[in-house]
């Protein structure tokens, strides 16, 4: 684990805001990027991941979002692209286009669907990492991409220069604390309700869904923790675990665009095949935000 994080160590992964007619909305994704650095203390933004419906934005849109975040925040926060996809040519040439953007590092995926063999998946990241100048967050989520990385595979990549992080959504807190033990690989939790447990084993910090809300809070979670204060940051954590969990009812961005706008942040609708979340799930996520003190 590195002295100090790549990334810092409260980042979110931002939806991405459209206009009424469905087009992106660059000017809208600005002012919550400014919100989340400027009033809740974010370090670093993920922009293009599946909270920001990376799957139904074109490559040019996802430029445009990506220099619309890097002109608003990226003076006082980095800016980190989505790019990875199941396809490692397709990977870098993205990984081209978001660091001529302004991106300041990149989240790279789990080749999905396919389903490669772990020496597919080795080859897959230590070319997109030869084919950038840019360090790289490698996602581990199992349950979307179909397969875990082994922790074999992990060790492995943590000897490339730029393979310098992990987004960890695995689930599995033995698997990450040998990882831990033998790379200097920067753990963030890609699972909000499993910072606390994550940093009990050396992580530094969450790459976030509910921090659209609760980013304050993680942020002194992740302090308290670092001071010592284990008390302290166990009580915010159980303070703020049903926004940790209440995030994720539906799909992450239909609960966090459902949620912002019940503060009066909206940020437009969603793509098919995403869809808005029902009246009562939205009824259920105010109540748990307003318990929280965020709504």
């Amino acid at each position: 684990m590195p002295d100090v994080p790549p990334f810092g160590n409260l980042i979110t992964a931002m939806v991405t805001p459209f206009a009424k007619d469905g087009s992106l909305d660059p000017d809208g994704a600005a002012e919550l990027a400014r919100h989340l650095v400027d009033d809740l203390d974010h370090d670093a933004l993920v922009i293009s991941g599946t909270t920001g419906e990376s799957p139904t934005t074109t490559a040019a849109e996802k430029v445009t979002l990506l220099r619309a975040v890097v002109e608003a925040v990226g003076d006082r926060a980095q800016v980190i692209a989505g790019v990875g996809t199941f396809d490692t040519q397709h990977t870098i040439e993205s990984a081209h286009e978001a660091e001529a953007a302004g991106a300041t590092g990149l989240l790279v995926v789990t080749p999905y669907y396919s389903k490669p063999p772990q020496a597919g998946v080795l080859q897959h990241f230590r070319t997109v990492a030869d084919g950038t100048g840019l360090p790289i967050i490698v996602y581990d989520i199992p349950h979307r991409a179909g397969i875990p990385i082994a922790t074999e595979t992990m060790i492995a990549l943590a000897e490339h220069p730029r393979i310098v992080a992990v987004k960890d959504a695995k689930s599995d807190p033995v698997a990450s604390a040998t990882v831990l033990s033998q790379t200097d690989l920067a753990y963030y939790s890609g699972d909000d309700a499993m910072t606390l447990p994550l940093l009990a084993v050396g992580a530094v910090g969450v790459v976030g869904t509910s921090t659209h809300f609760t980013g304050r809070g993680m942020k002194q979670l992740i302090q308290a923790f670092a001071k010592g204060d284990t008390a302290e940051a166990l009580r915010l954590h159980r303070s703020l675990l049903p926004v940790f969990t209440g995030v994720f009812a539906a799909q992450g961005c239909s609960m966090v665009k459902a949620g912002l706008d019940l503060q009066g942040r909206g940020v437009g609708g969603l793509r098919l095949p995403q869809v808005p979340a029902t009246d009562e799930q939205r009824q259920v996520f105010g109540e748990q935000l307003r318990a929280a003190g965020l709504l």
